[in-house]
């Protein structure tokens, strides 16, 4: 665990399951609080940041799925993960273009849960450490010490996770670069297989970033393998 507590928000209509997760997140060293509903949470980010938020998706209201997509602004460097008792992949891609970072289907088992919050805090800890430079290709600057992208003059606001694969692919120019090398680099070594998360988050890129989300050039698909980042004009990214 960091020296810095790690500050949890569960989300969960069941107040057994609130008390179980926050007895044991505590045990383990984190800082919990917790949120009966969508509502609660909402209002409880506007008050204060935190590092990770256990949100559960079926919950009376409006749910998991709107509370993460209104949380994700307040807290745009906090580590999201959605609780489910679906295991359908449409379901799961609804929770990660909602803004999640991640998910884990019930019933799950304790370690499973906390290896992802060790994976999701790795992440959100080491974007703490400052990398210089500035990429630019055509339209798209993307500014590595600031974690920012201006996109013909105009600011585009990016998830963490967002930021994190599309400075990846950048730096990478015209390489194809595997799935489960993608899902390494960006999520943790413990991933490779859920493609559902890159899909997903490419998804959210290219409506960013392209001219035509349906017809991209900068994000390329490469059947059976991975992704390849493309400048159309064909030349390399300045740093």
């Amino acid at each position: 665990m960091p020296c810095k507590p790690v500050k949890v928000l569960v989300v969960d209509d069941e107040s057994a399951m609130r008390r179980a997760l926050s007895a044991s997140l505590t045990a383990s060293g984190y800082q919990v609080e917790d949120a009966h509903d969508g509502e609660e949470a909402v209002e409880k980010a506007r008050q204060q940041p935190f590092d990770l938020v256990l949100l559960d998706v079926n919950m009376p209201g409006g749910g998991g799925i709107e509370a993460c997509r209104r949380m994700r602004p307040l807290m745009p460097n906090a580590g999201i993960v959605m609780i489910t008792v679906s295991d359908s992949l449409e379901d799961k891609v609804k929770a990660l273009d909602s803004g999640a970072d991640d998910y884990v289907t019930k019933p799950f088992l304790l370690r499973e849960l906390l290896a992802r919050l060790r994976a999701l805090t790795r992440r959100t800890r080491q974007e703490d450490v400052p990398v210089s430079g500035i990429l630019t290709i055509r339209a798209l600057k993307l500014d590595l010490k600031h974690r920012s992208l201006h996109k013909a003059g105009q600011e585009i606001h990016l998830s963490p996770i967002e930021f994190d694969l599309l400075s990846y692919l950048m730096r990478q120019p015209g390489i194809p670069i595997e799935h489960a090398k993608l899902l390494q680099a960006i999520w943790g070594p413990d991933y490779g297989s859920e493609l559902e998360y890159l899909r997903s988050y490419v998804r959210l890129l290219r409506k960013k970033i392209e001219p035509n989300p349906a017809r991209p050039e900068y994000i390329l698909t490469e059947p059976w393998v991975g992704y390849r980042f493309c400048d159309p004009s064909g030349s390399t990214p300045s740093l």
